[in-house]
């Protein structure tokens, strides 16, 4: 495989954007379980914050850590992370299921929290997660990264909300992955510690939904999720579906798989189709075969002037400054706390309708 072939372990290059004085804002890496943790903590240190301190159970996971941030330190324990007055955030890729256990500790030391997605398999983790960030005032922030992390999701983004299309009537996601079975842990095919294919990387796709529609209130008109072709891995959802509507009446439907073939390049052909009343837009965010080179973040903007193809490498990516700021602000440029859980929402009714169909026991 080349490079970038697996997403779990895809950190993008964004630059650095240092917004943070030297000391301003330290964090720790905590819980190291999947690959996004290297993305999260190299996109927090673009914006000029220090990761004092890495922290996980298997001091094999801290070593693969060390080998790529040979300059931060392995804590004793996580309790030395949580009772360091300095540290500020702490950024967590866990086992999903066991994600806001996690949170639910950082949060009750005064700190915010930084997670991979999902960041919630079950409903009660969600409504626990909203009433602790009322109560401490401290942050629960999930990994977008499909769009937070991808500098033509971010264009694309900016163009909706300047009115360049008109007003979007729809966003279709198709979002193929690479499975890599043999890469994976254990508890990759556990579903109830993945917590299902739409509430994985089917969270993605919800939270652009919300973002590009402008309205984070919906509703799930029909989910599914299948075993197609793993068998031997029976509680492995490998395709998954979803068609959404939102309350200002736009359409929303998403395709989430493990089918990417070993002949593509990258980890999957993620595309994003937004509809508007005055053009629309088409993302190709991580190959554009279309074009020699079949470079990544690619845009595509159609409306009454023409045709734009955008080239959006370089652009950067404003969420991590933003939410540098946030943390030391108190502010929500970054990712409004209520839509980041409004998402979180989204994907998880939308998997406990796909589950109502779901047979562990006999995939198709």
């Amino acid at each position: 495989m080349q490079k970038h072939a697996t997403g779990y372990d895809y950190v993008p290059d964004g630059g650095s954007r240092k917004v943070v004085k030297d000391g301003e804002l330290k964090f720790a890496a905590a819980g190291l379980d999947h690959g996004h943790i290297y993305a999260m903590t190299q996109g927090m240190l673009s914006t000029g914050a220090e990761c004092k301190y890495v922290w996980d159970s298997d001091k094999n996971k801290i070593a693969e850590f060390q080998k790529r941030f040979p300059f931060i330190k392995a804590a004793s324990s996580l309790e030395e992370i949580l009772s360091d007055p300095e540290i500020k955030l702490v950024a967590n890729a866990g086992i999903p299921a066991k994600r806001f256990d996690m949170g639910k500790k950082v949060l009750s030391a005064g700190k915010d929290f930084f997670v991979d997605k999902p960041p919630f398999t079950t409903l009660t983790q969600l409504e626990e997660a909203e009433r602790l960030t009322k109560e401490t005032g401290k942050k629960y922030m999930p990994y977008f990264a499909e769009r937070v992390h991808n500098e033509a999701a971010e264009k694309a983004n900016e163009l909706v909300k300047s009115g360049a299309i008109g007003k979007v009537l729809q966003v279709l996601i198709l979002a193929p992955h690479r499975l890599s079975k043999n890469a994976r842990p254990e508890w990759f095919f556990k579903k109830d510690l993945y917590g299902g294919i739409l509430c994985d990387i089917g969270s993605h796709q919800f939270e652009q939904f919300l973002e590009f529609t402008g309205c984070d209130e919906a509703e799930i008109l029909s989910a599914r999720a299948e075993n197609m072709a793993n068998p031997e891995y029976p509680e492995l959802q490998d395709f998954g579906e979803a068609l959404v509507k939102t309350k200002n009446g736009a359409s929303c439907y998403c395709r989430v798989d493990w089918f990417t073939p070993d002949g593509l390049p990258v980890w999957g052909d993620g595309r994003t189709f937004i509809l508007g009343t005055k053009g629309y837009i088409e993302i190709r965010k991580y190959i554009d075969y279309s074009k020699e080179g079949n470079p990544p973040q690619t845009l595509y903007c159609v409306d009454s002037l023409g045709v734009r193809r955008i080239d959006c490498r370089g652009l950067g990516f404003p969420f991590f400054a933003n939410f540098a700021l946030d943390i030391l602000n108190r502010t929500e440029n970054a990712m409004a706390q209520s839509h980041a859980f409004a998402a979180a929402r989204l994907c998880l009714d939308a998997q406990s309708k796909a589950d109502q169909n779901f047979n562990t026991k006999n995939p198709s």
